[in-house]
């Protein structure tokens, strides 16, 4: 009896260890990109951004404590973290189905059998319990099949939890950008404020110069104008500042009102100095590329499990326990009992079903490695984008305050000889809204400067942090 009991135990063994895989090596296809930057860009620099936290390269403490508290707050990304706890559970399932699912069970029998169709010619009451543990149907994985599919979900757990490394860089960049929106049009609102006062200023000379006889009631009038356009830009721009409060309030997931105290536009420090190393190194570092290429593994280790359709599966099915007729009897010497039940089910005509699986996973591959080349060739075009914004917004902002020096000194000058009756109200006119255009779009040049420079954080993939756990480029398999 010890014998038989050992002996389906030893087989399976056998039979498991003696498996193999039909999964198809993987390896990285080659980026279709260039191997450098566009002669446009220039990626040099002191630092590697990986080597800089997030709380270094946005140095800013209200800004800190906002993205701060994204992190802890924002909805999407609790639903991006929940996503990866799902995908580690359903991982977690199909890996189960590689190991022998065992259980205990305790039954009772009871049949009457009548007299009729009794052999004896009497009415028979019989009984059977039985106690035991049992294997409950386990595949041999001997062609690799079940191996294939628990490697599948395994890099679909992994390109979620990628993904919700991308979400979270994302976060970081939004609520940096909605700061920095905020932050501009709070700027704007002041300026417009101040414009309003100095036209307030400018609408009280001309009335007194009219009352006098020195200004005509056109100029008048046209100061007028002048003074309800910036009430107009001053209600316009404060309506921007609440929504953009709103919105700053809805990435971050909370509210509360002991923010620290910000910097301005002027004193951001976002622009830095570091390097960019080669596309090959920046792109496939990025969260998005390494979720596509996580789910290029998936589709390749999906082709194992179709190609192992093509051949048998064998399962084992068992029991072993104690059975009597008798309840008091079931551990008594002698009542062991034991069943094995070992099949073999091997494919011989589904119309096609096996062969179309196959196919079906051959084309998903073909689909995933024409995503994952995609979403290189986008990431390549984001971050060759705003090394490029970097350095042309910077001389368009330095060209851009010039300006608004020159208009400046013209309103300063054109109001000056205004009041001496040198010129007319109308050269007043044109040189205060230059110059409020020239202001306006200073700050507006800055805040995008300041906004290309905390994308550039999330298109070269953040800090190590966001790095996760490494992608193996060629795995080996068994030949079956």
């Amino acid at each position: 009896m010890p014998k038989l009991r050992r002996t389906p135990l030893a087989l399976a063994l056998l039979l498991a260890s003696a498996g193999c895989s039909m999964m198809p090596d993987y390896f990285r296809p080659e980026p279709p990109v260039a191997k450098q930057w566009p002669a446009s860009v220039d990626p040099r620099g002191e630092r590697d951004i990986a080597d800089m936290p997030w709380q270094e390269y946005f140095p800013d403490p209200r800004m800190q404590a906002l993205i701060a508290a994204a992190l802890e707050n924002n909805r999407d990304l609790r639903v991006a973290v929940a996503r990866v706890e799902e995908a580690r559970a359903l991982y977690r399932i199909q890996r189960a189905d590689r190991f022998p699912n065992v259980g205990a069970n305790a039954s009772e029998q009871a049949a009457r059998t009548p007299a009729d169709l009794s052999s004896s010619g009497r009415s028979m009451t019989t009984h059977r319990y039985d106690v035991g543990a049992n294997l409950l149907s386990f595949e041999l994985d001997f062609w690799g099949r079940v191996a294939s599919l628990t490697e599948a979900a395994r890099q679909q757990y992994l390109a979620t939890e990628e993904a919700q490394r991308a979400f979270r860089l994302s976060l970081i960049s939004d609520v940096a950008n909605a700061y920095l929106s905020l932050k501009e049009a709070e700027e704007s609102l002041l300026l417009a404020k101040e414009t309003l006062r100095t036209r307030a200023d400018m609408l009280n000379l001309v009335g007194e110069r009219r009352n006098i006889g020195v200004s005509s009631e056109l100029d008048y009038l046209q100061a007028r104008g002048s003074y309800e356009t910036a009430r107009v830009a001053v209600e316009q721009l404060d309506q921007q500042r609440v929504a953009a409060e709103n919105y700053l309030r809805l990435v971050i997931g909370t509210d509360r009102a002991d923010w620290p105290d910000g910097r301005s536009l002027r004193e951001q420090d976002l622009i830095g100095n570091f390097a960019v190393n080669v596309p090959s190194e920046v792109l496939l570092r990025r969260p998005d590329v390494r979720a596509a290429e996580r789910q290029l593994i998936a589709a390749n280790a999906n082709i194992g499990a179709a190609r192992a359709a093509f051949f048998p599966r064998i399962t084992l099915t068992g029991m072993l326990g104690t059975a009597s007729a008798a309840f008091s009897g079931l551990f008594d010497a002698g009542s062991a009992a034991w069943t094995f039940q070992p099949m073999i089910t091997q494919p011989i005509f589904d119309a096609g079903r096996t062969q179309a699986n196959l196919d079906l996973a051959l084309v998903r591959k073909n689909i995933a490695v024409a995503q994952y080349e995609s979403t290189i060739q986008q990431a390549f075009r984001e971050v060759a984008d705003l090394l490029s914004a970097r350095e042309r917004i910077a001389r368009q902002l330095e060209a851009q305050m010039t300006l608004e020096r020159t208009q400046q000194q013209r309103l300063a000058l054109t109001e000056a000889r205004y009041r001496e009756g040198i010129t007319s109200f109308l050269e007043v006119l044109d040189a205060q809204r230059d110059a409020f255009q020239a202001s306006q779009a200073v700050i507006s040049t800055r805040r995008q400067l300041l906004s290309a420079a905390a994308q550039l954080y999330k298109a070269l993939g953040g800090s190590r942090e966001f790095e996760g756990e490494p992608i193996v480029e060629a795995k080996a398999t068994d030949s079956p």
